[in-house]
């Protein structure tokens, strides 16, 4: 029976977002317990800058609130509506603001704006010197993605597949595109990214698409991964993830399916592996590292995909995307640890915990510090202090 009430509870969920889909729709998340934990004594010291709360976090939702880092300010949002901006260094407020909105995507920040998406499908639009209100807008549904916001345009992506290009100083419409979205799918959207110009997005039917910020035209669209399977549960490739755009290539992952690496002028596909995935990449301008949907952590050569090395020990532990921070490689779990992993070969060298809740989020990296936000609402500041044979 274990398959039929995936299938119910997905179906229930369909055309939705979530930091965690495994949790609903993977058997092997039912037959396959997190690792566990063993005692270890940290090879490299941490050390906790400062931390603090902001508001409930996701309040147990799946939602998609992730910090943004600016000029030296963090920009955080919570489900209840909450959103705070902090001095990066200290944590202390700079201001608050209490918007009255379930926020369910953000904040995105640019062209001077706080964007946040709600799950009623507006869009609030704030100062992000004061807080004070620029605009609202009306979506076509909910927001569980990241808002945008680049060279006067703001664009959302909305759990019905939707796109929307909106100016930036008032919230009207400027282009709207429209992809359908499968019957069965994760409860989840993944952000658009702003490069040159363009917009480039992944959508639940497994397509990445590219398209002109300023008109919305297509660019360009390629298959990232074909749905295959006789199920629709089988057939899910989903790209939650948001893409990676180095260096002129855009790195993305599908849920059930492929990690791909695709030109970002031309939409040509560079290289594929089979890799399914739905938290991410990252990049240290020399590696690629990912987490894999079932929480195994890798690391990839850029060019070819080819693995270079793979950390088996933190699997099933609804892991979040990975970043990287000095030598390090850093990946959250639904417990509150904050994993180190050494960028070289995969070894765990150390663990923090930041509160109890689940680290949905990929920490957020500047300057050697590692900014972590769990679904509970604490938010951290940590830094690594030495290491003794990395």
């Amino acid at each position: 029976m274990r398959i039929p009430l995936t299938l119910f509870l997905g179906l229930l969920l369909t055309g939705c977002s979530s930091l965690n889909p495994i949790d609903w729709l993977s058997p092997d998340e039912v037959i396959n317990p997190p690792s566990e934990l063993v005692d270890m004594e940290n090879r490299i010291g941490i050390r906790m800058l400062w931390q603090t709360s902001v508001g409930n976090g996701a309040e147990g939702q799946l939602v998609k609130l992730a910090p943004h880092y600016q000029d030296g300010r963090l920009y955080v949002a919570s489900h209840d509506g909450l959103v705070e901006v902090l001095e990066a260094a200290s944590g202390s407020v700079v201001w608050k603001r209490e918007t009255g909105l379930q926020i369910s995507g953000g904040p995105g920040v640019g062209d001077g704006l706080v964007l946040l998406g709600s799950i009623d499908g507006e869009l609030l639009a704030l100062d992000a010197d004061t807080g004070e209100e620029r605009w609202r807008a009306r979506v076509s549904s909910e927001v569980l993605s990241i808002p945008r916001a680049g060279e006067g345009v703001v664009v959302v992506h909305t759990v019905d597949g939707k796109l929307f290009g909106l100016d930036a100083e008032d919230g009207s419409q400027r282009w709207l595109y429209d992809r359908s979205v499968p019957v069965l799918s994760l409860r989840g959207s993944g952000s658009p990214v702003i490069s040159d110009g363009m917009v480039i997005a992944g959508f639940a039917s497994g397509k990445l698409v590219a398209l002109n910020l300023d008109s919305g035209d297509v660019v360009w669209e390629v298959t990232v991964t074909a749905p295959r399977g006789r199920s629709e549960l089988e057939r899910m490739v989903d790209i939650d993830g948001d893409p990676l755009v180095v260096d002129g290539v855009v790195y993305v992952a599908s849920y059930n399916g492929e990690l791909a690496a695709v030109s970002q002028d031309t939409g040509v596909v560079l290289w594929r592996r089979p890799m399914p995935a739905y938290a991410g990449a990252a990049t240290d301008w020399v590696d690629l590292y990912i987490t894999d949907s079932s929480g195994e952590v890798w690391a990839l050569d850029p060019q070819n995909g080819a693995a270079l090395w793979k950390n088996k020990k933190l699997k099933y532990r609804r892991l979040s995307a990975p970043a990287v921070l000095g030598d390090y490689v850093l990946v959250g779990d639904f417990e509150g640890y904050v994993h180190w992993l050494s960028r070289e070969d995969g070894r765990l060298l150390a663990r923090i915990r930041v509160g109890s809740a689940p680290i949905s989020n990929r920490p957020l990296v500047v300057d050697d510090v590692a900014y972590v936000y769990g679904d509970g609402g604490a938010l951290a500041a940590l830094a690594p202090v030495q290491a003794e044979n990395p």
